[in-house]
C-alpha cells in the first residue's frame, strides 16, 4: 500500500496517455499525425514548456463528448488510486475545449461523470479548479468564469496557467477579484519558468492562496521568508521541472534545500502522460534521487492535506492526516 497522500497541481488533459488518445481519435473520427501509439509516445520529448504546450494542445482534439472527459478522468483516477492518492484537486483548462467548438458544459458533465464517482469506484475525494490560460486575454477570462457560473457547484476554485513568460498575474486581477466574489479558491502558476517576482505579484494581486510550481522562490531570501512565514503552500512537480528543463536533472531539484527553508511543499504529478509518472512515482523518485528519508516523505504526504481545499471538512482532513500519520514503510 502507497503512502497515503493528496494531489493538488494535476491538469486533467494531461493525463492523457498514447493509448487513450488512439482510442477517442478512433471513436470521434478525428485523425493523428502519428501511426501508432508507440509513435506518439516518443513525440512526448520535450525542449521546454512551449514545445510541452504545442502537442498538450494538438492533442486535445480527441476531447469531444462528455464520454470522452469522463473516460479521461476516471483513467487518471485509477492511476492515482494505485498509488496511494486519496484526495485530488484536478485542473481543467475550458478555453482550450471552447475554442475547438467543445461547450463548457459539456467539459465539466463529463468530468463530473467520473468524478462524482470517485469516492465510491477509486477511494478519491475529489474538487475541480478552473484554470485559466495566462497567454489569452484577460476579457477571454472573464467570459470564461461568466460561462462557468451555472457549474459553481461544481467548482471549487480558479487557477492560472499555460505559458507563463511575459504573462504576469498582473494582467488577471480583474477576473481573480471577480472569482473571489463568488467565492471560489484562488492558485496561480508562478515562478516556473517566470521569475520570483510573478510569485510575488500572485500573492499580492490575485490573492493566490497556493503557489503552483514557485521553486524560483529560491532566488529571492526575503521571499522565501514571507512563504516559510505565512506557510504559503507551494506545489511542486519534479518530474515535470526535469523534462521542461527547469531543473537539468532531478539530483538538481531544490526540493530538499526547499524543505530545510522550512517551505510548505507538496509533491504533484502535474501532467503525467507526458512527464513520465504519477504522484505516488513523484515520490518514489525524489525518495531514491534526492535521498529523502521517512520523515521528509511522510511530511510532504502530511503537507498535501494541510494544503487542500478541505476546509469545509475538517473531519475527513484529520482522517488523511491520521493515515499518513499510522502509515508504516
Amino acid at each position: 500500500m502507497p503512502l497515503p497522500k493528496a494531489e493538488l497541481h494535476l491538469h486533467i488533459e494531461g493525463t492523457l496517455e498514447p493509448e487513450l488518445a488512439f482510442a477517442l481519435a478512433g471513436r470521434n473520427g478525428v485523425a493523428l499525425p502519428y501511426e501508432t501509439a508507440g509513435d506518439l509516445s516518443k513525440a512526448y520529448e520535450f525542449e521546454d514548456l512551449q514545445s510541452f504546450l504545442d502537442l498538450y494542445y494538438e492533442l486535445m482534439a480527441v476531447l469531444r463528448t462528455e464520454r470522452d472527459f469522463e473516460d479521461l478522468a476516471d483513467a487518471y483516477l485509477a492511476r492515482a488510486a494505485a498509488q496511494g492518492v486519496r484526495h485530488a484537486e484536478i485542473f481543467f483548462d475550458p478555453q482550450a475545449h471552447i475554442a475547438r467548438g467543445v461547450p463548457l458544459g459539456t467539459v465539466v458533465e463529463g468530468l463530473w461523470r467520473a468524478l462524482g464517482e470517485s469516492e465510491a469506484r477509486h477511494g478519491i475525494s475529489t474538487q475541480l479548479i478552473m484554470c485559466f490560460l495566462r497567454d489569452e486575454s484577460a476579457e477571454s477570462a472573464l467570459e470564461t468564469l461568466e460561462a462557468a457560473k451555472p457549474y459553481l457547484d461544481r467548482i471549487v476554485g480558479v487557477g492560472l496557467d499555460s505559458a507563463e513568460v511575459g504573462h504576469p498575474p498582473v494582467k488577471f486581477r480583474e477576473v481573480y477579484e471577480a472569482a473571489a466574489a463568488l467565492g471560489l479558491r484562488r492558485v496561480a502558476h508562478a515562478g516556473e519558468e517566470g521569475p520570483p517576482e510573478y510569485i510575488t505579484e500572485a500573492l499580492d494581486v490575485l490573492g493566490a492562496e497556493r503557489i503552483d510550481h514557485g521553486l524560483r522562490c529560491m532566488e529571492d531570501p526575503e521571499l522565501v521568508e514571507r512563504l516559510v512565514r505565512d506557510q504559503v503552500p507551494l506545489t511542486l512537480c519534479p518530474f515535470s521541472n526535469v523534462r521542461l528543463r527547469t531543473v537539468d536533472t532531478l539530483a538538481d531539484h531544490p526540493l530538499p534545500a526547499m524543505l530545510d527553508a522550512g517551505l510548505l511543499c507538496t509533491v504533484n504529478s502535474d501532467d503525467p502522460a507526458y512527464f513520465g509518472g504519477y504522484a505516488g512515482d513523484n515520490f518514489d523518485g525524489v525518495r531514491d534521487t534526492l535521498g529523502l528519508t521517512e520523515d521528509r516523505l511522510r511530511l510532504l504526504a502530511r503537507n498535501s492535506f494541510t494544503a487542500s481545499f478541505l476546509n469545509h471538512d475538517e473531519a475527513r482532513r484529520a482522517r488523511y492526516l491520521a493515515e499518513v500519520d499510522a502509515y508504516e514503510f
